[in-house]
């Protein structure tokens, strides 16, 4: 995947005011960055792609195991899932390892 910012994957911008793409236009060509900034006004300003190559590291967070796969990430010793009252490792991970 091509590098935000670029010519393959410029960074896109919405405001609602002329004067903030502007603002957006310029701060993006001071920095070099190939941006495309759209007009909306009767939609919430989002411009997550420029702050983002503004804060390059700032810790990104993946989404959660449960909302990926809709179930939560057991542990060892956690109660097991199947309602059994045994941890976990006592008894569906055994029976998941046989």
């Amino acid at each position: 995947m091509a590098k935000l910012g670029t010519a393959k994957r410029p960074a896109i911008a919405r405001v609602q005011t002329m004067a903030r793409a502007q603002e957006i236009l310029a701060l993006c060509e001071r920095h070099g960055w190939k941006v495309i900034v759209g007009i909306e006004p009767d939609k919430p300003e989002d411009i997550s792609d420029v702050e983002r190559l503004l804060n390059p590291n700032k810790a990104r967070r993946g989404k959660p195991r449960a909302a990926m796969t809709g179930k939560p990430k057991v542990g060892r010793n956690d109660p097991c899932p199947c309602g059994s009252g045994l941890k976990y490792k006592q008894c569906c991970l055994r029976k998941r390892q046989r």
